[in-house]
């Protein structure tokens, strides 16, 4: 009987995750980032390509709040990493600059994003739905300086947020950070 149980989770788990991953997940992801930072600005990706697209604009500071690991495969442009959970007091950042934070899919991102803003950062703002989202509209990417359309999946279950397509094949393991996402 307990195979059979096994059985059946397996079946409904692998046919529907690719389901939940796409269309409910991201619903219930951004819900929980929206409610537990409800005081942090969210900018949609397509707000963020048409800055860094306009010549004359100024360019907010990018910070790719992700592990090593994950920004070796792929950031954005111009893109600064800060590694999830610094201590905000170690960032040497302009506290009037317009800083972007993004991380896989927002959570992390938005975390320091809070502490930025606590802490007197007055122009913080996190991506919604971070790298995931941003290559799986096809915006640009860079490895090692070089277009890509691969980005670390983070791990198997959070990567199913990332087409397949852009998922990068035998990507190092992410570093274990509490609370990761």
């Amino acid at each position: 009987m307990n195979k059979l149980i096994y059985a059946v989770i397996v079946v409904l788990v692998t046919t529907t995750m690719p389901v939940f991953a796409q269309g409910i997940g991201w619903g219930i992801v951004n819900a929980k980032i929206h409610s537990e930072f409800p005081d942090v600005p969210r900018m949609q990706t397509s707000e963020l390509a048409d800055i860094l697209n306009k010549a004359n604009e100024q360019k907010p500071l990018l910070l790719d709040v992700r592990t090593k690991a994950e920004f070796d495969v792929s950031h954005l442009a111009g893109a600064t990493r800060v590694e999830p959970g610094v201590d905000i007091s170690k960032l040497p950042l302009p506290k009037d600059k317009p800083i972007i934070t993004y991380c896989s899919v927002g959570y992390r991102s938005a975390a320091l994003a809070k502490k930025l803003r606590d802490a007197g950062y007055t122009h913080v703002t996190n991506l919604e739905g971070s790298i995931f989202r941003w290559a799986n509209e096809n915006r640009p990417l860079v490895h090692d300086g070089q277009p890509t359309d691969k980005v670390h999946p983070y791990n198997g279950v959070w990567g199913m947020l990332v087409d397949k397509a852009h998922r990068a094949e035998n990507a190092p393991p992410a570093e274990a950070v509490k609370d990761e996402r």
